[in-house]
This record gives structure tokens, C-alpha cells and sequence, in this order.
């Protein structure tokens, strides 16, 4: 595109220069204009010096100093024309006389510059609608190449110590950099190389970022390319670059081809939801041809990325093909600090955060949830005319990411201030008071997104497995509100349909997922199907029969009524401490964890350790 802006300004440029040069010869300075009789006179008064005889145009230059001129007729001599006016020849002696030749100069300006132009114009016209040819069927020709680009250098290069946390995926990953880098150790011993390495985990977990990092420790050639970019309207074309893909990077063996992705053309096939997909399907089959087919080269290493391996076709996953699976968590309290840490190098930060507090703050967030949190609390900072991050601003980053930015704006009357209060002052109280709690992080009444208060309870270390006594510690906790403002207001509001949508579906899932149900005993109910194309749950079969979904109601309401009575309980008891802690929410608004726990010591409540 450029090229032809630069011709076009070439051709601009040239017609231009022609119009200029023709207005050089027809726009030169003219004389005053005269008559004959005029011009006659002047010559037999003795008045003009010369005259110049151009075409038919007679130009005379007087003894003064000034020119006139004057038409004579065609066919006709300029001496025979003033002796008709009674000029003498003697007196034309007098007068010195210049013929200039012109009909080379018409013969350009009238008729070779106007058949040129148009023929020139023509030209690039001509000129232009063949490239347009050409560049169409260059495009034809490379439409079955693949996009496929070899790594040199992104901005920044990653490494392996640039990626905190996930020490065994680190540890899978330089053993397949080690052993291109180093391949006779492992043949010498029988080893063969991995032939796949598929990257697997939710979003943000940083499996594109550890493809940079094997780009930026590997010593052989790194391709990289979306699985999206094989499949096209047309069939066959999605095979075809495929197949350059992978020859490509057989022509720098050894190497390593990244699909990011994969999912997009390796879904299973003959799901039956979705019909068919001739295209995404033979692009499929091309990779596992490539992958390992009769003609398998051990030289090229494919390594892939996904969050959502159980689509995946099971074809692709076996031995062979994908050797290896490596999955990616999201990270745990230690980790997530790690991360913090990671992506804080280079901001200003205050010399007093506590990044193990901020990671207690942040359960299940990914690592690119961690760096958006502390660019996020950078922005805070900026806008506050800050010159450093506080942990304040990571504080209210955490909260502002979790459930909108704060509404200190909007306007609420006293008795829904009031009742919001203790209504949030009845989670915290009844959670510090329950066993199996955990610890209460920060309460407020201020409103964030569709929220008109919370109550942030986080455990302080993380857990992959949750007890029964926990669950029901979160029933208790989550109907405490509704509790609370039935006990005060002898009155409910709407601010509570949340926390019993919740409470219901834990109080279920308790029942019919968990086994945790005394009286039905340890089996689930229900058999969930997945849509595989579209990636969440689309039906239930009933697997139990009318007698046993009466009782699971009848167990689901009596785990409600259990906590509710249990919330109760405690909001009698510590009655005085929850209207301590809703008077000084009224007045301030938000409570940090020290204060909070501060207030409610008086009164025999003291922090949960989980």
C-alpha cells in the first residue's frame, strides 16, 4: 500500500512539472494592447525604436521605453500591412524589425503535450489495476501458507525467572528445552524426546507467558501461531497450513512449534451437538498425521495451550502425540505473594505493604488477575496525585476488581443506611462468634456495584479440600444478615437475596454433590451433561425418583433452618457487640480487620484462626 501511495505521489508530481512548465510559456508578462493606426502613427512620428514580429502578433517598443502591441491579419506581410496605413518605406528603414519562429514551440503545446497526457494518465491507470491483478493472484497462491512466526525477540524477553511460582511446570519445561539444547545425554541413555507438551489451566494462569519464557531459554528456533489462524471458509485450506506449519519448522529442526489455543481446532469430534465441521475437522486430522504419522520426525517439539482440555479430542491427547500434560493451577497464598512481588519491581511502592496481606486478600485470583491488581492500584495512586502505591490502594483495587468501583455518590436515606449497617454488622459478629469461620478481612457499608455493603471474610491460607463444619460455618455467616435485620427492624429487605441465593445452593449441593447429608448418606443425586461446544453444564438427568427429591428438599431446608437458628442464636447473645459494631459503621462507614477486631474485643469475641 505504501508503494503506491509513493507511485501515485511519483505521477502527481510529474503532471505537476507539466502543467508548470506549459504555464512558463503561455503565461508570460504582456505589453499594453494597441491598434494598427496607432502603431502606424507612432513609426511615422519617428517614436518607435523596434518592432518584434511573433506569429501574427506585432509588438512595438517605443523610444520611451514602453511596449504596445496589436493583431495583424494572416497571409499578409507586416511591411505590406503599414504601408496600407501610409507608412513609407523609408520610415520602416528606421525602425529595427525581429521575426521569431514559433512552430516548434505550437507543435508541442497544441499537439504532442495534449495527446500525452491523456495517454500518460492511461498508463497508470493500466499500471495500477494489474498490480491490483497481481497482488490477487500472489494471494491465491500463498492462501493454503501458514502464518507461522519465528521468534526473535519480543519487547521484553522472558525467561524462566521471570515466572513466580509453578515450580514443577518450570521443572517439565527445562527438561524439554535441556534436552534440545543437550539431546546426546538422552539418547545415549534410550531417552526419546517428548513429542507434545500441552499447557493446561484456567485463564491468566501464565501458559502463554511460559511459552515466552521457553522461547527466551530455548537455543533453537521457537514458532508460534493461533490455532485459530488454520481454519478458513474454504475446505482443505486449514490442512494445508498445517502442513506448512510443520514443515516450516522441520526445515530449522530442532525446533519448537507453539499453537496457542489448540482447542479451537482440536475440539472432539462426533460430539453431536453442534453438527460437523468438515474444515476443523481435517485440519485436526492433519495435526495428528504430523504429530505421528508414518513419516515422524522426533526433531520438532509441539507445544500447546488450552483452558478447556476436556474438549479436547481423545485422539490428540494420547501417547505419542501429547506426551506430556502440564497443568497449571491457579497459585496458592505464597505464589500469589511471589506474583505481587514480581510485577511490583519497577512502581514505586510504600516501604510498609504487607504483600502477604494483599495475597490473603486474593484467593483464586490468576497471575494476570495480580497484575491487572497492581496496575489497577497504580492508576488509584495517579488519580489521588500520589506519588507511590499504598497498601490502601491495593486494598481498594482488590475490592474495586471484586465488585465494582465504590458509589460514594449515591444519595440513601437514613433507615436503609441504618439497616444496612446491621445487617453487615450481623455477618461479622456471627461469623467471629461460629467455629470453623473465617476471619473477618474488612467491613462496609459503602456500595459497590449492585452491592449495598459487604462483608469481605477470607481464610488466611489456602485450601484444596472444604469440611463439612466449613460449609456449615458459610450457611451460618451468609443468613446472619437476613437474621440480623428480623431481629432489629422486625422487619427483611431485599439486600439479603444474594446470600440465600447462595445459602440455598450450598445447602443443595451439600445434599446431592457432596454426600453430606446424615440422613441420605454418602451418595450424589443428579447426573450433570456437558454441551462440549459450548463448554458449560446444559442438563440434569433425574436419576432418583419422587420419594428421594422430596427428601432432598426436605434435607436442603432443614440445613437452612439449622443455620438460620444457629445465626439467631449468636445474634442474641453478642447482641450489644453487633450494635457497637453498627453505630460505628453508620459513622465510618468501613471497617479494616484491626479495627474491627479491636472493637468487638470487649465483648469476648476474638479473631477466628482457620
Amino acid at each position: 500500500m505504501l508503494k503506491l501511495i509513493r507511485k501515485f505521489a511519483w505521477a502527481a508530481m510529474a503532471l505537476l512539472a507539466a502543467a508548470v512548465l506549459f504555464a512558463s510559456f503561455t503565461a508570460q508578462e504582456k505589453p499594453g494592447q494597441s491598434t494598427l493606426n496607432e502603431i502606424a502613427t507612432q513609426i511615422s512620428a519617428g517614436e518607435v525604436e523596434s518592432i518584434e514580429l511573433s506569429d501574427n502578433v506585432i509588438t512595438a517598443k517605443l523610444k520611451n521605453g514602453e511596449s504596445i502591441f496589436t493583431n495583424k491579419e494572416s497571409q499578409v506581410g507586416v511591411i505590406e500591412t503599414f504601408a496600407d496605413y501610409g507608412v513609407e518605406p523609408e520610415e520602416l528603414r528606421e525602425v529595427n524589425f525581429d521575426v521569431k519562429d514559433n512552430s516548434a514551440r505550437n507543435a508541442i503545446l497544441g499537439v504532442i503535450l495534449p495527446t500525452l497526457i491523456p495517454i500518460l494518465a492511461i498508463a497508470l491507470l493500466f499500471f495500477f489495476f494489474l498490480k491490483k491483478a497481481t497482488s490477487g493472484a500472489n494471494q491465491a497462491l500463498t492462501f493454503g501458507k501458514s502464518n507461522v512466526k519465528l521468534f526473535t525477540n519480543f519487547k521484553k524477553k522472558v525467561s524462566f525467572k521471570d515466572v513466580a511460582g509453578l515450580k514443577e511446570t518450570k521443572q517439565e519445561l527445562e527438561e524439554v528445552v535441556d534436552f534440545l539444547k543437550n539431546p546426546k545425554k538422552y539418547h545415549d541413555i534410550g531417552a526419546k524426546i517428548p513429542r507434545g507438551v500441552l499447557l493446561m489451566g484456567p485463564p491468566g494462569t501464565g501458559k502463554t507467558l511460559l511459552a515466552r519464557a521457553v522461547a527466551g531459554e530455548a537455543g533453537v528456533p521457537f514458532f508460534h501461531i493461533s490455532a485459530s489462524e488454520f481454519v478458513e471458509m474454504f475446505v482443505g485450506v486449514g490442512a494445508s497450513r498445517t502442513r506448512d506449519a510443520f514443515k516450516t519448522a522441520k526445515a530449522a529442526a530442532p525446533s519448537i512449534l507453539f499453537i496457542d489455543e489448540i482447542d479451537a481446532v482440536g475440539r472432539e469430534r462426533g460430539a453431536g451437538l453442534g453438527g460437523g465441521h468438515d474444515e476443523r475437522e481435517q485440519t485436526l486430522n492433519q495435526i495428528l498425521v504430523e504429530m505421528d504419522g508414518f513419516d515422524r520426525d522426533e526433531k520438532v517439539i509441539v507445544l500447546a495451550a488450552t483452558n478447556r482440555p476436556d474438549v479436547l479430542d481423545s485422539a490428540l491427547l494420547r501417547p505419542g502425540r501429547f506426551d506430556r500434560r502440564v497443568i497449571l493451577d491457579l497459585p496458592d497464598i505464597s505464589e500469589r505473594e511471589q506474583i505481587l512481588k514480581l510485577y511490583a519491581e519497577g512502581k514505586p511502592m510504600a516501604e510498609d505493604i504487607d504483600m502477604k496481606k494483599i495475597a490473603v486478600r486474593t484467593p483464586g485470583f490468576s497471575g494476570a488477575d495480580l497484575e491487572n491488581l497492581v496496575n489497577e492500584a497504580a492508576i488509584l495512586s495517579a488519580q489521588n496525585e500520589k506519588k507511590e502505591i499504598s497498601q490502601q490502594s491495593i486494598y481498594d483495587s482488590i475490592e474495586k476488581v471484586l465488585l465494582g468501583p465504590a458509589r460514594k455518590s449515591r444519595i440513601i436515606s437514613d433507615r436503609e443506611k441504618k439497616m444496612t449497617a446491621y445487617h453487615e454488622a450481623g455477618h461479622a459478629i456471627v461469623a467471629v462468634a461460629t467455629p470453623d469461620s473465617d476471619p473477618i478481612q474488612k467491613v462496609s457499608i459503602v456500595s459497590r456495584g449492585r452491592a449495598g455493603g459487604y462483608t469481605m471474610k477470607l481464610p488466611s491460607e489456602d485450601f484444596r479440600l472444604k469440611t463439612k463444619k466449613q460449609f456449615l460455618a458459610d450457611l451460618i455467616m451468609l443468613v446472619a444478615g437476613h437474621a440480623s435485620e428480623k431481629e432489629f427492624f422486625d422487619d427483611v429487605s431485599t439486600g439479603a437475596s444474594d446470600d440465600l441465593k447462595r445459602a440455598s445452593e450450598i445447602a443443595r449441593n451439600l445434599v446431592t454433590r457432596y454426600g453430606m447429608s446424615d440422613k441420605l448418606g454418602p451418595m450424589t443425586f443428579g447426573n450433570t451433561e456437558e454441551a462440549v461446544f459450548l463448554g458449560r453444564e446444559i442438563t440434569t438427568e433425574k436419576n432418583y425418583s419422587d420419594d428421594t427429591a422430596e427428601q432432598i428438599d426436605k434435607e436442603t431446608k432443614a440445613f437452612i433452618d439449622n443455620a438460620y437458628k444457629s445465626a439467631k442464636e449468636a445474634i442474641t447473645k453478642y447482641s450489644d457487640a453487633l450494635k457497637k459494631v453498627a453505630e460505628t459503621l453508620m459513622e465510618k462507614e468501613v471497617l479494616e480487620q484491626d479495627e474491627f477486631y479491636s472493637l468487638i474485643k470487649e465483648y469476648g469475641l476474638k479473631q477466628t484462626k482457620v
